[in-house]
Parts: structure tokens; sequence; C-alpha cells
């Protein structure tokens, strides 16, 4: 039996890769055929405070299952930045290019380079509020590297890889990423219930 849900996120990259992560039965619904704005608010100060406003925020709109995710990296030499604000780290525009170059002259000369992703993924629906979250460690490498993935996959190396996830395969980071893992949370939940 089909499932269907709305997909919060105008983001094509979190789309694509949580399409590809699903089972097939799970039908996701974008924002854009909802006739939901693509930009949803996120003015939370946790990622799962944002990912629960735009889940909830959809779900009051449409009635319908809504699955939203905030992701954030975290780079403890900074203080954890940019974290919640990650997609918007070097302003409004939430260019991946100008906030990966703030990151790297940042990280200019430091030793610790550390860093993790971490997800949470809200489901909302008539049942009530779900949330599922996976990360992943690894550090920022010195130049950007690859040309796969979105965001700041071309910084990011994950812990036991040599390349960044925009030098992995879709498949290969699927596998061991922030967004894989709260993905399969998600999924693990849906099955038992």
């Amino acid at each position: 039996m089909t499932m269907r849900y709305v997909l919060c996120t105008g983001n094509p990259g979190k789309a694509a890769e949580l399409r590809a992560l699903l089972p097939a039965h799970i039908e996701l619904i974008t924002l854009a055929e909802t006739g939901l704005p693509l930009d949803l608010p996120e003015t939370g100060d946790t990622l799962e405070a944002n990912a629960l406003q735009k889940a909830r925020f959809a779900f009051e709109r449409t009635g319908l299952p809504c699955i939203a995710d905030d992701t954030g990296l975290e780079v403890p030499s900074l203080g954890n930045a940019p974290g919640v604000y990650s997609a918007r780290y070097a302003g409004e525009t939430k260019d991946p290019a100008a906030n990966m170059a703030k990151l790297l002259r940042e990280l200019e000369g430091e030793a610790d380079r550390s860093a993790r992703f971490r997800t949470v993924i809200a489901l909302v629906d008539r049942d009530g509020e779900h949330t599922f979250e996976g990360e992943v460690s690894g550090r920022i490498a010195e130049a950007l590297c690859g040309t796969g993935g979105f965001g700041y996959d071309p910084v990011f190396v994950p812990e036991n890889e040599s390349r960044t996830f925009a030098e992995l395969s879709a498949a290969e980071k699927n596998r061991i990423s922030h967004r894989g893992r709260a993905v399969r949370e998600l999924v693990n939940w849906l099955v038992r219930s």
C-alpha cells in the first residue's frame, strides 16, 4: 500500500537524497504540488525545533502527513558553528559556495578541523509528532574537493574516509550520512507503527 507524505523542503538535493533513501511504497509530495511556499518558516534555535516547525506548518495547511528535516554542520573549534544557521552561514541568500568560503576562511590555521553533521527529521500527522536523528563525525577539508552532493559536501570528510561527501557516489554517501541514518530511523518507526 502506498503511503503519501508531504516533503517539507524546497532544497532539490535534500529531496533527491530522501527519495533515494525511502522505500518505494512511500510517495513524497513536493511543496510545489501542495501550493505551499518552497521556503517554510525556520525560526527555531535547534534543528529539532526547525524540523518540527516546518512539518507543523505544512500539516496545518494540508492535513496530510508531513516529513521535514533540518540539518546542521557543527565545528567544535568554531563553537559548534554554523549549526542551526548552516544554510544561512554567509547570509540570507543561502549560497553554498559563500557558506563554504566563510567556513574555510574561519578555519585557516586551525589544527582542530573536526566536525559533525546532524540531521533531525520530523514527522507530523494525525497521530502526533515524532523526531528521528542521525549524525556523522568527520573533519573539514583544507579545500573544496569533488562535484557531487550539495551544501557543504565538498568540504566534509566523513570519519574512516579520505574523500569528501562530494567525492562519494550518492549510494556511498547515503549509506553513511547523517541524513541516511535519520531516514533509516524514520523508516524503522514507520514499519513498526
